[in-house]
């Protein structure tokens, strides 16, 4: 199934080694279908999902938020992700099932 919108975002991944630090940035994307939202490592779906907001840092550097029954995720975004966003909030909703 193809998503409906994509969203990139990255991982900073730090590591002390032998007394130096190495960073290692990895590029992934959080990908919105009809009835989840898919990101590197979680899949989360849409009836679990209750918002998603965005927080700019600054630099054109901000952190997107997915607000979900089990917890608020944050990912770090460098581009505007304001049509991922809108995107998102014109699905129709659906209520968890207990």
């Amino acid at each position: 199934m193809a998503w409906i919108a994509s969203q990139a975002y990255y991982r900073v991944q730090r590591e002390v080694s032998e007394g130096q630090q190495r960073c290692s940035v990895s590029d992934r994307r959080i990908d919105l279908y009809h009835d989840r939202i898919t990101t590197h490592r979680r899949e989360f779906q849409l009836a679990h999902v209750f918002d998603i907001s965005y927080r700019r840092i600054g630099g054109g550097i901000g952190m997107l938020y997915l607000h979900t029954s089990i917890g608020v995720f944050p990912y770090t975004v460098n581009t505007d992700p304001m049509p991922f966003i809108t995107c998102f909030k014109s699905m129709p909703s659906e209520k968890p099932s207990e």
